[in-house]
């Protein structure tokens, strides 16, 4: 037990239990430190998918779910099913944005524009939300423009054609179409990568990009050139319209953190914000933005399922306790450690202390740079734990998600490799000042970068379970036991002696001798 140093939560972005084999990164690797934690530490298994986190059966787990509920200690209903939910009891047309951007689209006479990523990966978008919006403007007789966003990171690197086809279909059918089609990759940064936004806005609003017959057409020839869906180049579909001044929009993403910069870049709400390639742009003023769930609550834009607050999270157990706590990750996952993780807080609770080290920017994919910023962050918080008396840790290294993601199996090798050196400095530094470590992931990924039915390479997260590790100078004290991430929250407050408030309903993963 860890009664005086820190306690150290680590989060292996994307690590899960593979079975081996050719794609299995974890085992790959020449990883010494993690043979070590496997040979001499309790470990146990963590579902993290499906129920266990709040999602429909099936449905792999993500960043953001993963860390909303390791924060909360309990299972939260998330956006895809609380959605799904409002859409299969009817309530939809109810909510008052919805009737406000319905109510604006049929003042101009004009057809509604929707946007968001098309495809089942359930991650960032849903298509039977997509569907559920679909019916109600039939329902009102409203056309539906669509600016669809292709997927390849959460689903088989080339499936689009799968999911375009039957929906260019039903837009035509509603006397609508699907007037752009663009990778995620430039429609859906989140690193302030502006010149890839430019491209998706570029499209949208002044419909230059590559032209296509139809948006089918636009995933093959994207295919033929050599693009996955994810980088599919920016393309107009003949006879659609752009998006124009007075027009209607609603996004129809549910997961915020890819969806704001493109937001901000049509509506400007947060101009300061922009980046040069996106300012210089021509400026559409749309006469409504919607989106389904709060991207960020400075935009001030009408929004159809408002966010909801996580009472007694982790963190403000911490908070209250009067200790110093320590939220450290690279940009890619520093929304996770801490407004995810704090159950969708944006302000650090009080004595929070939260340091951000930049991803790479000078690759266009991670697996080019599989080390990303691993060392940095490792190198900041040993220094941290130096400067500072923290008694709560919570750092995420994001290499195997991301790497994962490209599957690219030297990359992801290379990438466990990282992790494994940096785990055995940070341990070694924390079991010296008399701390004890958790070490577990919120998804699956990385073990598996070969697809099992295809042969071809897997790209997105899996639903395996995921390890978790106990580290500490007595490793024999405590045992775990199988559970699942809402459990980690409550193994926490045991080992740093705080109470587990009765919102949370997770159980300590901690089994004690006797």
């Amino acid at each position: 037990m860890s009664a005086t140093g820190p306690v150290v939560l680590v989060v292996l972005d994307g690590f899960g239990l593979g079975h081996g084999g050719p794609g299995d990164a974890t085992e790959l690797a020449n990883a010494p430190f993690f043979a070590k934690l496997r040979a001499n530490c309790p470990s146990a298994r963590i579902e993290t998918s499906g129920a266990a986190v709040g999602l429909p059966d099936g449905q792999m787990g993500n960043s953001e779910v993963g860390h909303m509920t390791l924060g909360a200690g309990r299972i939260i209903d998330m956006d895809i099913v609380r959605i799904k939910k409002a859409i299969d009891a009817g309530e939809l047309a109810g909510l008052s944005a919805i009737q406000q951007v319905l109510a604006a689209a049929e003042r101009a006479g004009r057809a509604l524009h929707l946007m968001g990523l098309v495809s089942d990966g359930g991650v960032h978008s849903s298509l039977e939300h997509v569907y559920g919006i679909l019916r109600l403007l039939a329902e009102r007789r409203i056309r539906p423009i669509l600016h669809a966003f292709t997927d390849g990171r959460d689903t088989a690197p080339r499936c689009a054609r799968d999911f375009v086809a039957p929906l260019e279909a039903r837009c035509r059918e509603l006397g609508g179409c699907i007037a752009t089609l663009s990778g995620r990759y430039w429609a859906m940064d989140r690193d302030k990568r502006w010149d890839r936004v430019a491209r998706a806005y570029r499209a949208i609003v002044a419909r230059e990009g590559r032209e296509c017959a139809s948006a089918l057409e636009a995933v093959e020839r994207g295919w033929a050139a050599g693009e996955g869906d994810e980088f599919i180049a920016p393309s107009v579909i003949a006879g659609g319209p752009a998006l124009r001044d007075g027009d209607a929009v609603l996004f129809v993403n549910f997961r915020a953190d890819r969806a704001r910069e493109l937001t901000n870049a049509i509506t400007r709400v947060r101009p300061e914000k922009l980046g040069d390639e996106v300012s210089a742009l021509p400026i559409v003023r749309p006469s409504l933005f919607a989106t389904l769930t709060e991207y960020d609550e400075t935009f001030g834009l009408p929004v159809v399922f408002g966010s909801y607050a996580v009472n007694a999270s982790f963190g403000e157990i911490v908070a209250s306790s009067g200790a110093r706590q320590l939220r450290i990750a690279e940009t890619e996952k520093y929304a996770h450690v801490t407004y995810f993780f704090n159950g969708g807080r944006e302000q650090p609770f009080d004595r929070e202390d939260r340091t951000l080290i930049p991803s790479p920017r000078d690759v266009p994919t991670y697996d080019l740079k599989p080390e990303m910023s691993a060392v940095a962050v490792t190198d900041a918080l040993l220094s941290a734990l130096q400067a500072h008396d923290y008694r709560f840790v919570l750092v995420n290294y994001a290499n195997p998600d991301m790497v994962g993601h490209t599957g690219v199996i030297p990359a992801g090798v290379a990438a466990v490799e990282t992790v494994d050196a940096c785990l055995a400095r940070l341990c070694e530094a924390v079991l010296d000042r008399g701390g004890s470590l958790l070490i577990t992931a919120d998804h699956g990924n990385i073990e598996q970068l070969i697809d099992p039915t295809t042969g071809e390479p897997h790209t997105a997260h899996t639903t395996n379970p995921v390890p978790i590790w106990w580290v500490s100078r007595d490793p024999r004290a405590v045992g775990l036991r199988d559970g699942g991430l809402s459990d980690v929250a409550p193994s926490l407050c045991e080992l740093l002696r705080l109470p587990v408030p009765r919102e949370m309903t997770g159980r300590s993963l901690l089994v004690h001798a006797g």
